[in-house]
């Protein structure tokens, strides 16, 4: 789940405020974004999990609201990992319209002419998205996305066990007296990511030992790990069963608010600052519909009640400003330039990184490369086995017949 629900209070006490902010009805921005769409297409959406407003607690349906205003039908569904979501489009395995990929992932998907360029006359609301993320890294023409949220990797951590002061390093998802209580992310480049800033190495490098340092911390770390989690660090968290968590600031308010004694910090040695963008597959058969419903997506009035409900950080001023402070004055939200600038944005690596980083995150999750090949001597015993077995049964045949 890449993004929480936000408390009704507080998302009720910033619709209030909505009424009195400015409008930015879809009319007043563009003339008509939708003039060359068909209001008979159904457009199939592929996104993180909980990453959009869905109605539920006084929010918007946003997608029921898109159809609404434009006729266009959604399909909606979604992933858990950057990696799950590129594997079953590679492989051709879904035919979408509009993806939400994370920067590293959208410039890994440009390189392999996975995405379609953007007709932004389309888009006119992209004037809204602010300065600092236009003609980002990950897309340094700004040709092939458009930023739909932000925010910071942190650790959630249990205070009734957990101290404040342990909470400022990532070392303590490495302590032992905490064994058994411990989630990591079941993702490689966010796991790497800790362990590359714990050896004060960079997210990015492209040197092979640094990157097997940090497989060597990661197995050394296998032994105390409860469970590799994405969306079930929640029910985890919250029952008591783990007391510590990597995960996405955005996800912070429906943990730390719903639960008090669970707290989130940004640890000392920095982390990765990322930002999810909305991009169109090039296998999309509804193009402009899909950037009709993008346009959607950044009109400040969308873009306001979407960030709201999810908890992520908005990338536009004028949605910001709508927002009750108690959101925007939120270091969970909105962190400060202090830590911004201990940051650090995942870019997609070279192909032969690329297939270290899957290779040795595989023997991780294995325990490290002695299980591994523990593991293949038992396969080949196996299959010698079986083939032994295959020929006698093929020889006592012969000689019956």
């Amino acid at each position: 789940m890449r993004a929480a629900r936000f408390w009704g209070l507080v998302l009720s006490a910033g619709c209030l405020m909505g009424l009195c902010a400015p409008s930015f009805s879809a009319a007043q921005i563009s003339s008509d974004p939708v003039a060359s769409t068909r209001s008979d297409v159904t457009i199939n959406v592929y996104n993180w999990g909980e990453y959009i407003s869905n109605g539920t607690e006084g929010s918007m349906d946003v997608n029921a609201e898109f159809t609404a205003r434009t006729g266009i039908q959604v399909n909606y569904t979604t992933y858990d990992t950057n990696e799950s979501m590129y594997a079953k489009l590679a492989s051709g395995g879904g035919d979408y319209d509009v993806i939400i990929p994370s920067d590293y992932m959208v410039s890994r998907m440009i390189q392999e002419d996975m995405l379609a360029e953007l007709d932004f006359a389309n888009i006119p609301n992209f004037q809204y998205i602010d300065g600092d993320f236009k003609n980002p890294d990950y897309d340094p023409d700004n040709k092939y996305s458009v930023p739909y949220t932000w925010g910071v990797v942190g650790l959630f951590y249990n205070t009734d066990y957990v101290t404040a002061e342990e909470a400022q390093s990532w070392s303590l998802l490495w302590d032992e007296k905490y064994a058994g209580k411990i989630l990591m992310f079941d993702n490689s480049r966010d796991s790497f990511g800790i362990a590359m800033k714990l050896l004060g190495y960079s997210f990015n490098t492209e040197d092979e030992q640094q990157w097997r340092e940090a497989a060597d911390l990661l197995v050394q770390q296998v032994p105390l790990v409860q469970s590799y989690a994405m969306d079930q660090i929640f029910q985890k968290m919250e029952s008591g069963e783990a007391w510590i968590a990597p995960y996405y600031s955005g996800d912070a308010a429906i943990l730390v608010e719903e639960n008090d004694n669970i707290a989130f910090s940004v640890p000392e040695e920095g982390t990765n600052y990322f930002v999810d963008a909305i991009c169109i597959p090039k296998t999309s058969t509804h193009k402009a519909e899909a950037e009709a419903y993008i346009n959607f997506l950044c009109d400040p009035e969308i873009s306001y009640e979407n960030c709201s409900y999810i908890g992520y950080s908005t990338p536009e001023t004028a949605a910001k400003e709508m927002m009750d402070p108690e959101i925007t004055e939120n270091e969970m939200y909105y962190p400060s330039e202090e830590t911004i600038a201990n940051t650090e944005v995942f870019i997609h690596l070279s192909d032969t990184t690329n297939q270290l980083l899957d290779s040795l995150w595989a023997e991780v999750k294995m325990g490290g490369p002695g299980q591994v090949g523990e593991l293949i001597a038992i396969l080949v015993l196996f299959l010698g086995l079986y083939i032994g077995v295959v020929v006698y049964k093929r020889r006592k045949r012969a000689r019956e017949q």
